[in-house]
């Protein structure tokens, strides 16, 4: 029987599965049992769309469609708890399994707390997550780094600090420093961040850590709650799944990939956030930047900390209806109220059509708030600052000090904390 805490080595026994998954398919077998056996009534998870660049949310309750969603689109930058909000009811009345990568984890901590997802209906399984790239990036680099034709590329994987892609003729990996450097690779919030083992969700799968013989044969799962606990001790029992204990040097290797991912985030977190400069000039750079914003709402509309039904940014006391672009207190209400909650997902910066670098501005933001306060959203169901605060007076202080206090408290970084 697993336990919290065990760290093993998995595989399917389901010979569908083993035809098309990766790394021994144990996810999609874990999904597989646990709609079987009525644990979940369904599971989200992304599959392929029009090509490799396209990936799609799809709801899943038949068993027998799972197989189709095995294997990785690292050019998927969905984001899927907005989704279970927005479309299903929060999870209210509904067992719902789903497939996470860190962001995705730390925004359904930062929904639940929020009342809008019932945690206790939603089942994680984490995927170690090393980063995506955005679709038509990810085109542009496939063509200009590795000429190849976009169009021809069957698979891609970012395995070992490469990204690969296998394509009619052959296949190819070219460093992501190297691409990076160049101005492709991950998205930039994705360079960022340090949530690349999704712990707070029940099991934390991936390949980092499998070794020897094993290697790219099965997934290395670390279970991290009863709940997910559960799901693979019934999922070995039904037959489906196979385990054993993980290798203790995959266990080191496992636990230093994690820490060169850290390093790398620290290392673009200090060249993304000083080129921001500091103080006043940040605020001036942020200012010129957002003077390009449409107000097409897309930012809020995927943003997993937006979801007021009367949202203050449509308030005509605050913003001016029909001025393009909007004055700057259409970007401080949204800064002051999802400054201490940014779980840097990347959605606002992903879906801007004016590319404004939101994500980049709120991560920041966020950064400092965590500085002052040691509040770290996304990884418990600590509330974050603004939840002690009332609607009400948090308005009248908008209103009556409007960018002075933004700035002080937001944009001014903080300094000997």
């Amino acid at each position: 029987m697993a336990k919290k805490g065990d760290m093993l080595y998995a595989w399917t026994n389901d010979a569908e599965i083993k035809k098309k998954a990766e790394l021994g398919g144990a996810v999609t077998a874990l999904w597989k049992f646990a709609l079987e056996s009525k644990a979940v009534d369904a599971v989200l998870v992304i599959t392929k769309g029009t090509d490799l660049y396209d990936a799609q949310p799809v709801l899943i309750s038949d068993p027998k469609e799972l197989a189709k969603t095995a294997g990785s689109l690292h050019c998927g930058t969905l984001l899927l708890p907005k989704l279970i909000h927005k479309y299903l009811d929060g999870a209210e009345n509904m067992k719902i399994g789903v497939t996470v990568k860190g962001c995705d984890a730390m925004a359904f901590y930062e929904l639940a707390k929020r009342k809008q997802i019932n945690l206790d209906n939603i089942v994680m399984i984490g995927v170690n997550c090393g980063g995506s790239v955005s679709p038509v990036p990810a085109r542009k680099m496939i063509t200009d780094k590795f000429e190849v034709d976009p169009d021809k590329v069957h698979k891609e994987e970012i395995d070992k600090g490469q990204f690969i892609i296998e394509y009619e003729g052959g296949h190819k990996g070219i460093s992501i420093d190297t691409l990076e450097e160049a101005g492709y690779g991950r998205r930039s919030n994705c360079r960022r961040c340090k949530m690349k083992v999704p712990r707070q969700a029940d099991l934390a799968c991936g390949n980092w850590g499998v070794i020897g013989e094993k290697a790219g044969k099965v997934t290395f799962v670390e279970v991290c709650s009863e709940k997910g606990a559960n799901l693979v001790s019934g999922a070995v029992k039904a037959g489906i799944l196979a385990t054993e204990p993980a290798n203790p040097k995959g266990l080191d290797i496992r636990g230093k990939v994690e820490g060169a991912m850290f390093k790398l985030g620290d290392k673009w977190r200090k060249h993304d956030f000083e080129s921001l400069g500091e103080g006043k000039d940040r605020l001036k750079k942020i200012m010129s930047e957002t003077s390009r914003c449409i107000k097409c709402y897309s930012c809020i509309l995927a943003c997993p900390i937006c979801y007021c039904v009367d949202c203050t940014t449509k308030n005509p006391a605050y913003v001016t209806p029909g001025q393009l672009p909007p004055n700057f207190m259409f970007h401080l209400i949204r800064y002051a109220h999802i400054a201490d909650s940014c779980v840097n997902c990347g959605q606002c910066e992903e879906l801007c059509p004016a590319e404004i670098p939101n994500a980049l501005f709120m991560h920041a933001q966020q950064q400092e708030l965590e500085k002052m306060f040691g509040h770290v959203p996304g990884v418990n169901m600590e509330l974050p600052l603004m939840a002690y605060v009332e609607e009400k007076e948090e308005r009248a202080r908008l209103h009556n000090t409007g960018s002075d206090m933004i700035y002080e408290n937001v944009f001014n970084p903080v300094k000997g904390h």
